[in-house]
């Protein structure tokens, strides 16, 4: 029934007006190469794509096709060997397509897509300001293509993801290019457009680029708006995707993590599709390491080592290495645990979140077993196994300002998600009182997690005053993260 129908969704793409527009042509073959990116089979789109070039070399869909190859090989990679290598293709690509029908709603949609493609690696990278040139360019791009074509739904896509992620990025980076060039978002507005994507694209001709939409609402739930809805809305939206496609595995493991569903992730990370025809993609590994050790089971480091000896990129080193001194110090292993914390500190890069975080806790003295546990169960969503392991414990038990904090704001997030709010917000304040002036986020984050409690009970006043504490703090791990994150609180309860 489900290929009938996309047979027929084929056909009708084929045979609408608003697929054919003069060397814009998204054929049958173009939409085998899209389907195939996106289930991550790019040998099968690099073949679908060469065979077009033979059939009609002047497709000006043909360049769109392969910088979306480009990108997932990159995003699978996470190599900065590759990036160099492949970022010269995009000027090559938007000159060809420069080039053609202007009168098709393509031409300024597939110019402001390879854009925004090369925007979203280049932020991986460091590469800021021609990040922000290009996110400009492509919201120029978007908006006049807008006002061009206003029944043309894949306009919504772009301009949600751009005004979600402008909306909320944290200071610095990225944030400061592109507020020297002016541009401000709306994180509300572009959930809304690509919620209203979602919904629309099944009921449309316009069906075969639902799982794009859904692959950058799900990182904009995650990621950008920490929504509480991530989870719900991203199975929700998952689930009419085939289960050939290894980016569905992907999207639906990685949010499960993301939101405490462990045994779920680990379970669709066991059953997603393999073989040759598939992207390598180590990252999967790393993701069912971290599964797997915040539900204390130790065998997470053959998943480590495993992405450790696959990797090709850059990201992540830090952390894996990290993990495995984790398994080490709850084996009892001191020996191999400062090995691992040396590689943690001395290999790798420092370019995303979690390496920077894995050097600085790689440098800090060794948590005590009760609050790494505690952690990574939580982290893990087995809260009354968390609430267990510290069960017996009170502040004086712990040694350091640092644990004594940890404890108070690991206590703290236990409760807050137990329902307990009134428990949660004295380990809160406990914890803030204890580490305000720590270069840890244990105070900051606490602040902030005080300000959500204090929302949902709609305690405008103490939440506001919560939130501002957050911000207040400054010198710490995440700042810009916290920061970002109260200042949407500020926004939300109208401050």
């Amino acid at each position: 029934m489900i290929k009938s129908l996309r047979l027929l969704t084929l056909i009708a793409l084929i045979s609408s007006p608003s697929y054919l527009f003069a060397n814009f042509d998204f054929n049958a073959n173009c939409l085998n190469a899209y389907k195939s990116i996106f289930e991550l089979k790019l040998g099968n789109a690099k073949a679908y794509v060469a065979t077009e070039k033979k059939l009609r070399p002047n497709n000006a869909i043909i360049p769109l096709l392969e910088n979306y190859i480009d990108y997932f090989t990159l995003i699978t990679s996470e190599s900065k060997a590759d990036f160099d290598k492949l970022k010269g293709n995009k000027s090559t690509r938007l000159d060809k397509i420069s080039d053609d029908d202007k009168d098709s709603p393509y031409y300024l949609y597939a110019q402001a897509e390879i854009n925004l493609q090369w925007a979203l690696i280049r932020g991986r990278y460091g590469e800021y300001f021609n990040a922000a040139m290009e996110i400009r360019r492509a919201n120029n791009q978007l908006q006049e293509n807008a006002k061009k074509f206003p029944n043309f739904h894949l306009n919504l896509k772009g301009l949600g993801l751009i005004n979600a992620v402008i909306g909320n990025l944290p200071d610095g980076g990225l944030k400061s290019a592109l507020s020297t060039l002016g541009l401000k978002g709306n994180l509300q507005n572009g959930l809304n457009m690509l919620e209203k994507l979602t919904e629309n694209l099944p009921k449309s001709s316009y069906e075969p680029f639902y799982e794009e939409v859904v692959f950058y609402y799900a990182y904009v739930l995650t990621d950008v708006a920490h929504s509480p809805l991530a989870y719900a809305k991203t199975m929700k939206y998952t689930e009419r995707i085939a289960d050939t496609s290894l980016l569905k595995s992907y999207l639906q493991s990685y949010v499960c993590i993301k939101n405490g569903h462990t045994d779920e992730a680990i379970s669709i990370l066991n059953k997603k599709p393999a073989g040759g025809v598939y992207q390598s993609f180590p990252y999967l590994e790393y993701l069912e390491g971290v599964a797997r050790l915040n539900k204390l089971d130790l065998t997470a480091s053959n998943n480590f080592n495993r992405f450790l000896q696959a990797n090709r990129g850059v990201n992540y080193i830090k952390d894996a290495n990290l993990h495995l001194a984790w398994v080490s110090l709850l084996n009892g292993d001191k020996n191999s645990y400062s090995s691992y914390i040396s590689k943690a500190i001395n290999s790798g890069f420092s370019y995303n979140e979690k390496d920077k975080q894995a050097q600085n806790e790689a440098s800090a003295p060794a948590p005590p077993a009760e609050l790494l546990k505690a952690r990574l169960l939580f982290d893990g969503g087995y809260l009354s196994r968390a609430s267990q392991i510290l069960s017996d414990k009170k502040t004086a038990d712990f040694e350091s300002d640092k644990d004594k904090t940890e404890f108070n704001y690991r206590m703290g997030r236990i409760n807050d998600d137990l329902g307990k709010d009134d428990l949660a917000l004295t380990s809160y304040q406990a914890a803030i009182n204890q580490g305000k002036n720590l270069k840890y986020y244990f105070a900051a984050n606490a602040a902030l997690q005080m300000g959500k409690v204090y929302e949902k009970k709609g305690n405008k006043a103490k939440a506001k005053e919560a939130f501002n504490t957050a911000i207040s703090m400054k010198n710490h791990e995440y700042e810009n993260s916290i920061e970002s994150q109260a200042k949407a609180g500020l926004r939300r309860i109208g401050n």
